[in-house]
Formats: structure tokens, sequence, C-alpha cells
């Protein structure tokens, strides 16, 4: 099935492993040509040799998105003349008791996980009304819809994602610019490499512990996100906008 994604420019915050990374190379098997925000130069760099080795242009910029995303925008439209689709994915998963968190790691999660968004929609959406069209997708958790106790701040900076997507789907909906959300479950990240680590786990005994509390029995592979967000960007999805998709082997309460 052709999604119609050959030759677009795809901008991806977060791409140099795990989930950013298995998307930049999803989108490049489709023909997409690929601009990557990262901090660490080296993973950056291994990541944009992977991707050119499918064929397709690699933009490879190393910056952090609380502080580079007009730099990151305006870098891939000097290279690549025009983005298609951006995917805000960068930020990770802070979890802890509300009573230990102090303002500046609110103020940090907050930056990273919804004000460099902000910044990232506010850079490209000028530039996609003027092509007549254009594809946004945010990240979000899926347990931000049923927050429990002790996952401050994420599940907080995740959901105010989620609703600044829904609210842009319906004012950017006249330009042809669709936005939608990508829910993530429990998905094998170095993220969650660390956290065995923090819990004094091996991995291996990390994710089978974690995968008996997942429906579907089994951790989620970044290859599964990848293939939904570039779904959701694709001309199969071309009448979907405002939605968010569930990556999460069953485990959200929601739908």
């Amino acid at each position: 099935m052709d999604l119609g994604l050959k030759g677009k420019i795809v901008a991806i915050t977060g791409g140099s492993e795990g989930i950013g990374r298995a998307t930049a190379l999803r989108f490049a098997m489709e023909g997409a040509n690929v601009a990557l925000l990262a901090r660490r130069a080296e993973p950056l760099a291994k990541a944009a040799s992977a991707i050119e080795a499918l064929g397709v242009q690699v933009l490879a910029v190393t910056g952090d998105a609380t502080k580079d995303m007009a730099r990151f925008i305006a870098e891939t439209l000097k290279r690549f003349g025009h983005i298609d689709v951006l995917v805000n994915n960068a930020g990770g998963s802070a979890q802890a008791p509300f009573d230990s968190i102090d303002e500046a790691a609110w103020r940090a999660d907050i930056d990273v996980k919804l004000m460099a968004p902000i910044e990232g929609v506010r850079c490209v959406v000028p530039h996609m009304k003027k092509q007549g069209g254009g594809s946004i997708i945010m990240l979000t958790m899926a347990a931000a819809a049923t927050p429990g106790a002790n996952q401050l701040p994420t599940v907080v900076s995740r959901q105010a994602g989620a609703t600044l997507a829904k609210a842009l789907s319906k004012e950017l909906a006249p330009h042809n610019i669709r936005v939608n959300v990508a829910c993530v479950g429990r998905i094998k990240t170095p993220q969650q490499e660390r956290t065995a680590k923090r819990l004094g786990r091996s991995v291996e005994e990390h994710y089978t512990a974690t995968a008996k509390t997942i429906p579907l029995g089994r951790m989620g592979e970044p290859e599964d996100l990848a293939n939904a967000i570039v779904f959701l960007a694709s001309d199969a999805a071309n009448y979907v906008t405002g939605t968010c998709i569930n990556v999460d082997g069953g485990i959200s309460g929601v739908l």
C-alpha cells in the first residue's frame, strides 16, 4: 500500500534513539526525507547514518528541544524548502510523588513536553498554511488519561500536549493541517533500560515483569509506535484529525 510519503519532509524531535529513531527509519522506508533534532551528537550521527543507508536525505541537528526548536525548523526549511510532517517526540517520563517534585523539575518537564511542541507548531504552521496542508503528531502516554499516584509531573504535561493537539485540530482543519496524538504504552526503549537499572533489575527481568501487566502480554517495540505515527502522517489517514491512537497493548482504561 502506497502511503503517499515518498519525497515528503518529516521533522522529528528526540530522533536519535528509541521511538524517535524507529519512527525516522519507518518514514525513510516509505521514501520520506527526515530532519532530526537530538541533544547527543554521537547517537544522532549513528541514527542519521542508518537512515541515509535507506537512500533518503537526512538533516541531523544537535540541540535541545526546549531551546532550539526555532533553529531546528529554520534549518530544516533551509535544507529542504518545506516541512510536511512534524513529530513532537522529545521528552522523558519523569514520575515521582508530588511532595518530592520541586519547581525546577515541574518547569523542566513542562518546557520539554508542552512548551517545546508549542514552539515547533508556532514555527511550522505558517509554512504549512502556505503549502496547503501538513500533519502534526504529538506523543503522549496512555497513563496520562487515567493518572494514578506517583506519576507526576509527566502525566500533567503529556495530557496538556494531547489537549493542545485537540484544540489545534479544530483551528487548523480549514488549512488542511491535521493534528493527531499517539498515546504511548510501555515500550522497549533506553528510558525503560534506565528504569530497570534504577530498580536494581536486569533489563530482561524488568521487561518480563512489566509484560505481566499488559493485556497483550508483552512490552511494545519502538517499531509498534512508529507504525502508528507513520499511519497518522500518511494519505491513508487523510480524514483523521483530532484523535488519539493508543499504542499500548490494551493497557489503557479508556477508549
